[in-house]
């Protein structure tokens, strides 16, 4: 059986771009400032009739306009999500209808940042056990806007909204995906949370009075489990994938913090890889920042045949995933159709 790799990619992100300055009037902060600590110097914010889902969407469907794939032809989506549409049903069923897919199992995962390399690892799993040569879409997107206390400078300035989402399927011997490794790390769960809303507290009038429902991150303690966690789990997925790092191409990263990713990036030894980073326009855009970036590296012309791509997420849980693959030329199709069918539904 061949390999399982990806087939396109695709993104979604909001028009509405959202400054640093706008951002620095409610946190108390400058514009300057939130360069100087992030990299960060805009980001994305999603229209008040939006949810995650509609992302979701537009993300799968230029993914599946790349890759020449009908919407019908696929067995498996798999939505990455923190910021569903709602506690039930699964963001992900709501994505199959609007794309058509009226023959996938729809179903979501929450590894928060690290969830698009968890979702995409699930359904490589799934895919190569299966016989039947279909294919899945794996979709990371989050509105991390909705979930924002924007007097909070720790966390306010770091968040945008978007989707991202790739198609996999069989790829050529040699090619796709090589190794996968994925840590949680249980003990240090209270680092990233959204406190109220779920079975331990759930929504009232207090917790809504009280800002429960907002994200809270300690982001000294996140920072330490970066750079103690993410440099070991690469190491580690290298020697499994009996790669040298010196044969990586290319990094995609979770696009947490530019600075940070700038002090921990001499630790990952991956010396001739280049390191690819969107961050300064989209932010951090949750489990949607690793297909994000990817796409835009992807539709930029900067991964060719046989190139060695290392994705990784990192955070909520706490966790990190990362995924090992030898790029597959994918075809580059250019049809409008779908993307004009999704925007009567979304309308």
């Amino acid at each position: 059986m061949n390999p399982i790799g990806i087939l396109g990619t695709g993104s979604f992100l909001p028009e509405q771009v959202v400054t640093n300055e706008e951002i620095a009037k409610s946190t108390g902060v400058t514009s300057e400032w939130i360069v100087r600590k992030t990299g960060i110097r805009e980001r994305r914010r999603a229209d008040d009739r939006h949810a995650t889902s509609d992302l979701a969407a537009r993300a799968a469907t230029r993914a599946l306009e790349q890759s020449g794939i009908r919407a019908e032809d696929v067995a498996y989506i798999v939505v990455a999500t923190s910021t569903p549409d709602h506690p039930q049903p699964a963001t992900a069923s709501i994505v199959q209808h609007l794309i058509g897919a009226k023959n996938a199992a729809a179903f979501d995962v929450n590894a928060v940042c690290s969830g698009f390399v968890y979702a995409m690892t699930v359904a490589e799993r799934m895919l190569k056990g299966s016989t039947d040569g279909k294919y899945a879409v794996v979709i990371g997107a989050d509105i991390y806007s909705r979930i924002l206390d924007y007097s909070d400078r720790k966390t306010a300035i770091l968040f945008g909204d978007g989707a991202g989402a790739v198609v996999l399927g069989r790829v050529p011997d040699h090619r796709g995906v090589l190794e996968t490794s994925l840590l949680t790390r249980g003990d240090q769960y209270r680092l990233i949370s959204v406190p109220a809303g779920g079975s331990r507290m759930p929504a009232s009038a207090r917790t809504v009075a009280e800002g429960r429902h907002f994200f809270t991150m300690d982001g000294r303690g996140v920072r330490g489990f970066v750079q103690e966690h993410l440099p070991v789990a690469l190491a580690d997925l290298l020697a499994k994938a009996n790669v040298h790092p010196d044969e990586v191409a290319h990094f995609v990263p979770h696009q947490a913090n530019g600075v940070m990713l700038a002090d921990v990036w001499p630790e990952l030894g991956l010396r001739r890889a280049q390191l690819h980073l969107a961050l300064a326009r989209y932010a951090n855009t949750g489990s949607a920042s690793v297909p994000v970036t990817l796409d835009v590296v992807h539709r930029s012309g900067e991964l060719a045949d046989g190139d060695m791509v290392l994705l990784a997420g990192f955070g909520g849980g706490m966790t990190v995933g990362a995924t090992l693959l030898r790029w597959a030329p994918t075809r580059y199709a250019q049809p409008d159709r779908l993307e004009q069918e999704l925007a009567i539904r979304l309308s």
